[in-house]
């Protein structure tokens, strides 16, 4: 599992070091651990690090000392290393080492004619050490290392471009939302210290980071709890629902789904098909009786039924695929949202869960499954029903989509799922998750409603157990299981998406894909006969 703190944690952490004079230690060790990444780096694309031509673009603070410290080590083993100084002085130390070590500086901290030769040396050359804003920063580039970066960026060569490194966080980035604010130098790599940056697997500022790679410095025990956590595959294999030896339909979780109408029918069949493929006990599907023909000719393991959801009894619920404009499935989808019951809430259900929330009635256990658009509206009723104020539109949902789910998770006392590329798992409690794992091909029709019934699995799988997936720590426990078992679904969903590779995936496909997901345990080991559990008392993973 992959932990991240905004920047304002680390730097707390590191302060009791900073007061005991440890501070040119703790940069020397950063350094070090960047010149490494970035000799590693040179070894990959070129062969060697000697004669490497070397661009530290540096600023003023200590992100700029680390860089200036990790050119001078990179000098020393042969590259030839040129600090460009963007503002108008440099970290004496690191700059005294760069100079000790054979490093040259170019001044074009006072813009003007200065800026054309950076740029040239930054396009000439092999790597390009991005150090000029480091975690302590408020805003974007700006003045000549704003003009330096447009001027790069405008004349960027495409697939022949200088490999590019970011100290820290790319500069540009917020370490603590992901938020980005003016030009962005992207990286091919990113190396941060101590802890990961929240703002690093935030979007949008993710698309620019590149792969990441943390460095210690051993200020590590004194983290607090994470601001952010992301699921890797190992963490899907260990914690998703699975049975026992003595588990049985009923105890695997029921899932009741409200989906479909005379104009979306395809929407239940794809998210009760997914449900099912997804490993629920059994699965309910109510509707009228069109809907619930097709549903199970296509899943014949389905329970259909025009029933109202206060007469059957299931352990989770999906409602909203595709029910739109249908008053029984209007009715029903009422019910769940003021009922007890965990949910997730989708595409048709969602105005009607902002309305519930705003008027008070939105039950506890929902979680909440729109997309930026979706977003919007939702929070256009919150606002425009709770007397909340402007909301945001799509633009800035997209700009600082971890505020805006946090703050629909705060409002409304839901989960709150922001579906995207990066899509991001906010709890009320400010449990904050995100994942990247999806296909660009997920962008299709019907995929949401796929996702649903996936997640519905999941919800059911672990709503009777506080303790589901207390594999993952404390964090995990009790009412945390649900953003967890969110993430999960979005996990299995994007896994599954890129199964046989990048290409298009219909969402009919992508279901019969998470059954082959789901058969993988960690390091995509086949798990152990179910007639030998690791845990024999249940289901529990442990």
């Amino acid at each position: 599992m992959i932990a991240a703190w905004t920047g304002e944690q680390v730097r707390a952490a590191e302060t009791p070091f900073l007061d005991r004079g440890q501070g040119p230690a703790l940069m020397r060790r950063a350094a070090h651990g960047l010149a490494l990444a970035c000799a590693q780096h040179l070894r990959g694309c070129r062969g060697r690090v000697a004669g490497a031509r070397v661009v530290v673009l540096a600023g003023t603070g200590n992100n700029g000392g680390d860089g200036l410290w990790a050119g001078a080590e990179l000098a020393r083993r042969g590259a030839s290393v040129l600090a460009v100084a963007v503002g108008d002085r440099l970290h004496p130390e690191g700059a005294a080492a760069l100079a000790a070590a054979g490093g040259r500086v170019l001044r074009a901290g006072d813009g003007g004619p200065a800026l054309g030769p950076a740029a040239e040396q930054v396009l000439g050359a092999d790597l390009v050490l991005d150090a000029v804003l480091g975690t302590g920063a408020r805003g974007g580039l700006r003045g000549p290392a704003a003009e330096l970066v447009r001027t790069v960026l405008e004349r960027w060569p495409g697939d022949g471009g200088p490999a590019v490194v970011a100290c820290d966080v790319p500069s540009g980035v917020s370490a603590d939302t992901g938020a980005v604010a003016g030009p962005v130098l992207p990286a091919d790599l990113t190396v941060t210290f101590a802890g990961a940056k929240a703002g690093l697997f935030l979007p949008p500022g993710d698309r620019w980071c590149g792969q990441v790679r943390t460095v210690p410095l051993g200020i590590e025990g004194a983290l607090p709890a994470p601001a952010l956590r992301r699921l890797e595959p190992d963490d899907v294999a260990a914690l998703w629902p699975r049975p026992g030896a003595a588990s049985h339909k009923y105890s695997r979780g029921v899932v009741g789904v409200v989906a479909g109408s005379p104009t979306y029918p395809g929407a239940a069949l794809m998210c009760t098909r997914a449900a099912v493929d997804a490993g629920a006990g059994m699965v309910r599907h109510l509707g009228d009786a069109a809907i619930r023909s097709l549903v199970t000719l296509t899943s014949p393991e389905v329970v259909a039924s025009e029933d109202h959801p206060d007469d059957v009894h299931v352990q989770a619920w999906v409602v909203g695929p595709g029910a739109v404009g249908d008053a029984a499935q209007e009715s029903r989808i009422g019910a769940v949202l003021a009922g007890g019951l965990p949910a997730v809430v989708d595409a048709g259900a969602l105005d009607a869960a902002a309305r519930a929330a705003a008027d008070g009635i939105l039950g506890p256990g929902k979680v909440l499954t729109p997309h930026a658009g979706e977003l919007e509206q939702v929070l256009a009723w919150l606002a425009a029903l709770g007397g909340g104020g402007h909301a945001p539109d799509r633009a800035a949902i997209e700009a600082e989509p971890a505020r805006w789910a946090r703050a629909a998770a705060e409002a409304t006392g839901a989960v709150v799922v922001l579906k995207g590329a990066t899509t991001l798992v906010a709890a009320p409690d400010g449990t904050l998750l995100s994942q990247a794992d999806g296909s660009p091909w997920l962008a299709t029709a019907g995929s949401g409603d796929t996702l649903a019934g996936i997640m519905g699995a999941a919800l059911a799988g672990c709503a009777e157990d506080p303790d589901a997936f207390a594999a993952a720590g404390e964090w995990a426990r009790g009412d945390a299981r649900l953003p967890v078992a969110a993430a999960l679904a979005v996990a299995v969903h994007g896994r599954a998406s890129r199964l046989e590779g990048l290409g298009p995936v219909p969402p009919t496909a992508l279901s019969a894909n998470v059954r082959t997901v789901l058969r993988l345990g960690p390091g995509g080991r086949v798990p152990p006969p179910a007639d030998r559990p690791r845990d024999p008392g249940g289901s529990r993973p442990r």
